[in-house]
């Protein structure tokens, strides 16, 4: 189930984002935290089953009605079982009348995700 971020997952959170290559670093992955807290187009959902084991981070285009996962991530041992595919449907079925997109750092997980019968755009697209 995609849930909203709350600041008490922060740990949880910060530890499913280090698993995205840009995020390696401390500095750069407190700064991309601070963003998805304060930054009103920015949005963080977590993926809960029995415990949290993913994260999905959008940011708001209004001028577009597109949204761009910039960030998406699973717990390591909960690979390969099609969570990061959910996580993307969930998010899609949220915002039915949205456009979903991705960034450098998504395209190619968001190329294998055939949920969304041509509504998926690729990169700048």
């Amino acid at each position: 189930m995609l849930i909203r971020y709350k600041k008490t997952f922060e740990k949880i959170a910060m530890g499913l984002l280090s698993f995205m290559p840009n995020e390696k670093d401390l500095k750069k992955l407190q700064l991309t935290m601070k963003e998805y807290e304060t930054e009103e187009d920015w949005q963080l959902f977590l993926w809960k089953e029995e415990d949290i084991i993913g994260l999905l981070g959008i940011l708001y285009h209004n001028d577009g009605n597109i949204l761009e996962i910039q960030h998406i991530s699973v717990n390591p041992s909960h690979r390969y079982q099609g969570i990061g595919k959910r996580m993307v449907k969930s998010l899609k079925d949220m915002y039915p009348d949205k456009k979903i997109t991705s960034n450098e750092n998504t395209a190619a997980f968001l190329g294998k995700c055939d949920v969304f019968d041509g509504h998926l755009l690729k990169g700048n697209d």
